[in-house]
């Protein structure tokens, strides 16, 4: 639970979206840019979760304010678990906790490592020139991940799409793919809760995990002390929300809420147009200090410090 909250009125449900990403990291909209684009679509919450990386949340700070939306600061933190990639969203963080900024920048610094082996993967292939162009895909984000490859390997006409880019390359067994250890998942969650902030396990379908693999996860992460899953999310089916509402009920986990929206035309979901959360679930956000009255800047908190 988050320091000075108290719990709001269900049925005076906020328009709330806790996944989104910038140009910080591989969204395609800068801070300022995602924040005028929520209030568009009348969010009313939004949560800012880069990639392993916060530097657009003092951007996101400003906009949140003009926009009149409550920012809720955040990050998603890339980890390896029995061999595979989860990502794990903090909400509510303090991105200035030490340990959890030496942690980001060690894993930004394995990001770089890691692009420059999948460059040399597709160059292979015969694409060429994939480095400098995802560096350019990115521009002033020093972060490279796979999805400034997507574009690059788009505008250089391998593909039509970002989403079917990860259908013919950079995933397991297709050109570009390159195995990477990311930080353990007793790490992301002690720098998230260290640093004031909720963990969450982000899309949890998209790991496609068996039963019982699926009920480790969930246990381990109750374990190390995490607190949500996400249980609607643009990557899962009807079928999966309803799913993952049983599982956080089972678990005593909260129920999370995001787009994953990385930009117009990358996102199955646009910001403020996700569905509600099943009745059963508690959600995240039942006792945060959220100001119902969205017209008084008196009560536009941050949350998070």
């Amino acid at each position: 639970m988050m320091k000075g909250t108290r719990r709001f009125h269900t049925f005076l449900m906020p328009n709330i979206d806790l996944h989104s990403h910038s140009t910080a990291s591989d969204g395609i909209l800068s801070p300022t840019q995602l924040l005028a684009h929520a209030a568009s679509r009348g969010v009313q919450v939004l949560a800012l979760t880069d990639h392993d990386d916060v530097a657009g949340l003092v951007e996101a700070d400003f906009a949140a304010h003009e926009e009149n939306i409550l920012l809720i600061k955040g990050v998603e933190i890339s980890v390896t678990w029995h061999g595979r990639t989860l990502h794990i969203i903090g909400l509510g963080i303090d991105p200035s906790h030490a340990p959890l900024a030496k942690g980001l920048q060690k894993i930004r610094d394995g990001r770089t490592e890691r692009a420059r082996l999948i460059a040399a993967q597709l160059d292979k292939y015969g694409i060429h020139g994939s480095f400098e162009g995802a560096c350019a895909q990115a521009g002033e984000s020093k972060l490279i991940g796979r999805t400034h490859f997507a574009r690059f390997l788009v505008e250089s006409g391998h593909a039509k799409d970002v989403r079917s880019v990860f259908k013919k390359f950079l995933v397991k067994g297709k050109p570009g793919y390159t195995p990477h250890i990311w930080t353990t998942l007793e790490e992301a969650i002690g720098w998230i809760r260290g640093s004031g902030g909720q963990a969450v396990i982000a899309h949890p379908a998209r790991y496609k995990l068996g039963k019982n693999l699926l009920e480790q996860l969930f246990h381990d992460f109750c374990e190390l002390g995490g607190t949500g899953i996400e249980v609607v999310s643009s990557s899962h089916t009807p079928d999966q929300i309803r799913q993952f509402a049983r599982l956080a009920t089972r678990f005593n986990l909260l129920a999370s809420s995001g787009s994953d929206y990385h930009g117009p035309g990358e996102s199955y979901f646009d910001l403020g147009r996700l569905p509600s959360l099943p009745s059963e679930c508690t959600p995240i956000w039942h006792d945060w200090n959220i100001p119902l009255d969205r017209s008084n800047q008196a009560d536009n908190k941050i949350i998070g410090q």
